[in-house]
């Protein structure tokens, strides 16, 4: 590898909505759709994986107007790739529909 390349250090991913039941919603934990994830069995690498909401503020804070949201992947959701997930403050309904990191650590053994 060169000394100029960049690498990724995670994988995109889909912000779905929040878990919920036919009456009750759930905000607390949250859909994730992550990108190349289709099946129940492909999800298990992605257990206890870092998650990361960066979002765009008006006000600067320490010299940048980004912000970071962070959460982990907790288990899967259905059949399909989706997973929950938790995250340390609970995502805003202005995230849903938004792009999320999802990091390739920690590593489980």
């Amino acid at each position: 590898m060169s000394s100029g390349e960049r690498v990724r250090l995670y994988v995109p991913g889909s912000i779905l909505g929040y878990k919920r039941g036919k009456r009750t919603q759930y905000n607390s934990t949250s859909l994730i759709q992550i990108n190349g994830v289709a099946s129940k069995e492909e999800v298990d690498f992605y257990l206890g994986k870092r998650l990361a909401y960066v979002y765009k503020a008006k006000t600067l804070k320490k010299g940048t107007k980004f912000r970071v949201m962070w959460g982990k992947v907790t288990r899967s959701h259905g059949n399909a790739g989706v997973v929950r997930a938790k995250f340390r403050k609970n995502l805003p309904p202005s995230s849903l529909g938004a792009k999320v990191r999802v990091f390739m650590y920690p590593s489980r053994i």
